[in-house]
């Protein structure tokens, strides 16, 4: 058998793609499907997960079909997938209880307040690194709890399982209910406020404050190791790594040194520091969180700055205001004019994740005039996500020994020229996109080929990293300050928003 391939599937939250790279990086082939976003009420989002299942069902072989390959040169598979996601399934049949609670529901708002009051964010980062969000799985298995009759009951009796997508997934390719794996890695499992960042095990305090039984939940493994052969969609292949999304991303950016950095721009945007071996304790409102763990290898930490909404406003941009009718279309509509007026969007569809994690915030647009065209919403739509990342950068700098000199960008968003010297203007470094764009699923396919010896080591995978742009900071330094100064003014109209009576 020739191993040619390493395949990646990349289970986001807006599509799951399956994707072929080869020795070199280079990405051979790839297959997308869509999934629906289910909203049932303000503030819930969901999934639904056997949609998922069967839609990448469907993309593995079309993968496949378009690199005229099949699974016999495939050496590994890794799988990285949208992080804090939800899902709980019966034991006995594998039907999901429901639709998944996604990573962008509020719906444990209430509950979030209540946790920093008592016990208080320090009970939770000490044992976990992460604060009382409504981003972490936790809250959202006690709120189904709280809400589903007999749910409790069930799961401590071994009847329910609980599992990001990945989790799902690997469940489902190594045979579901017919022997499945019920596995997650520690990037995953260090998102849902249950594991304990030290030992990477799931934390005996913290199971019981939340009251969530051990029965249900996955076995903790590293990012990269021999997990089993695949039974469904992919017979008799191994299954070696599995990443959060956005630690695949810093994977996939070849980060490995402490003080390297990426952002990720998709439907929310995320940036991550490598601090190494060191657990890095943030005082500005990052997450301490694993990078990644490489078989038997050290656990490799991260500072994280999460920003909930960025691609998510061009989406509203179009759909709801239907102001474009395709994503690319709002640069070429920002282009119309020089500047944004005067007006910026703060876009607190979901509160303000990093730095200031206020689930109470909501979306402002200030500045609003007659002056003001569709073009000047379209370039504040898009300096949001500069000003946004702006805020992380700044407290990640204040975090960190090493300030920010070079950060390496990756997704959809990239792709908008206007945007990315933007960003580069308002944090006064170079960035850099790789010419694989794709480093989500690269670096899931990088940590399957480690484990399964297609790659030797980290090495290799540097080399294989090419700069295929560059923005270089260009804007005056006196107009930097004066607008920032501006937008950190709006962000407080969002954080003093008041419920108007009778507004739920």
């Amino acid at each position: 058998m020739v191993e040619r391939y390493v395949m990646s599937i990349d289970q986001g939250t807006n599509s799951t793609r399956c994707i072929l790279f080869d020795h070199h990086g280079r990405l051979v082939s790839v297959a997308q499907r869509e999934h629906r976003q289910h909203f049932p009420r303000p503030g819930w989002v969901e999934h639904d997960v056997v949609e998922i299942w069967r839609n990448l069902l469907r993309v593995v072989p079309d993968a496949l079909a378009a690199a005229e390959t099949g699974p016999d040169e495939v050496a590994a598979v890794g799988i990285a997938n949208q992080r804090e996601t939800t899902v709980l399934w019966e034991r006995r049949t594998g039907a999901p209880l429901g639709r998944a609670i996604v990573w962008q529901d509020t719906r444990t708002a209430p509950l979030v307040e209540e946790l920093r009051i008592r016990p208080g964010d320090g009970f939770f980062l000490e044992r976990c690194g992460l604060p009382p969000s409504t981003y972490f799985s936790a809250l959202r298995i006690r709120w189904l709890f709280d809400h589903v009759k007999g749910l409790e009951e069930r799961a401590r009796d071994g009847e329910v399982l609980f599992g990001t997508m990945e989790s799902w997934l690997i469940w489902n390719l190594t045979g579901g209910v017919d022997g499945g794996l019920h596995i997650t890695d520690a990037t995953n499992a260090g998102r849902t406020m249950l594991m304990n960042i030290r030992s990477l095990n799931w934390d005996d305090e913290l199971l019981a404050f939340f009251g969530v039984p051990r029965a249900m939940l996955p076995e903790i493994r590293s990012s990269a190791e021999s997990y089993g052969e695949a039974r469904a969609a992919l017979p008799g292949v191994r299954i070696t790594a599995a990443l959060g999304d956005q630690q695949a991303a810093l994977f996939g950016q070849t980060c490995f040194s402490p003080g390297e950095a990426k952002c990720t721009y998709g439907t929310g945007s995320f940036l991550l520091l490598n601090t190494g071996t060191d657990l890095v304790r943030s005082r500005h409102g990052l997450l301490t969180t694993i990078a990644y763990k490489v078989g038997d290898g050290p656990t490799v930490y991260a500072l994280e700055g999460s920003i909930a909404v960025t691609g998510a406003l061009v989406q509203w941009f179009r759909d709801r205001l239907g102001l474009i009718s395709s994503a690319p279309e709002i640069e070429t509509l920002a282009r119309t004019v020089e500047d944004n007026g005067g007006c910026y969007i703060v876009p607190a569809f979901s509160g303000l994740f990093a730095p200031r994690w206020r689930s109470d915030a909501r979306g402002v647009i200030v500045g609003l005039t007659s002056y003001i065209t569709k073009g000047h919403l379209a370039r504040a739509v898009l300096e949001a996500t500069g000003w946004q990342t702006r805020e992380v950068v700044d407290a990640m700098n204040a975090d960190s020994s090493v300030g920010l000199r070079e950060l390496k960008v990756d997704g959809g968003m990239t792709a908008d020229n206007l945007l990315m010297q933007f960003v580069a203007d308002v944090l006064d470094v170079p960035v850099v996109r790789p010419m694989v764009a794709e480093t989500v699923s690269l670096g899931a396919a990088y940590a399957a080929g480690l484990a399964a010896g297609y790659w030797p080591d980290l090495e290799v995978l540097r080399h294989n990293w090419h700069r295929a742009a560059q923005w270089l900071p260009a804007m005056d330094p006196a107009r930097r300050v004066s607008e920032y100064e501006n937008w950190q003014r709006a962000v407080e109209r969002s954080l003093g928003w008041i419920r108007p009576p009778g507004v739920m």
